[in-house]
């Protein structure tokens, strides 16, 4: 089983063995570019609509009491996301 497919698998935040972070390992204050949109189908047309797209720069602005979901500060103004959701976009 290669890296990717283990990281996938066990959905671990701050996980060691993934060659990637995605929008949910970012920590509280954390900044990243977005480098690729895992998702498929319309779950990924959906992300793209909020304004996620390659090269967008995002910042974790604050997460709900029990972690889900978390707010994120996008080209000027706050999204909220499900972290299931967040998994699937990779940030440099």
């Amino acid at each position: 089983m290669n890296n990717e497919n283990r990281c996938r698998k066990n959905r671990k935040r701050n996980c060691k063995v993934c060659p990637y972070k995605t929008l949910a390992d970012l920590p509280l204050g954390g900044q990243g570019v977005v480098e690729k949109l895992l998702g498929h189908g319309p779950v990924r047309r959906r992300i793209m609509d909020m304004g996620i797209t390659k090269g967008v720069n995002v910042k974790f602005v604050k997460a709900a009491p029990l972690g889900d979901p978390i707010e994120l500060l996008v080209r000027g103004y706050k999204l909220s996301l499900r972290l299931e959701d967040a998994r699937k976009i990779r940030v440099e």
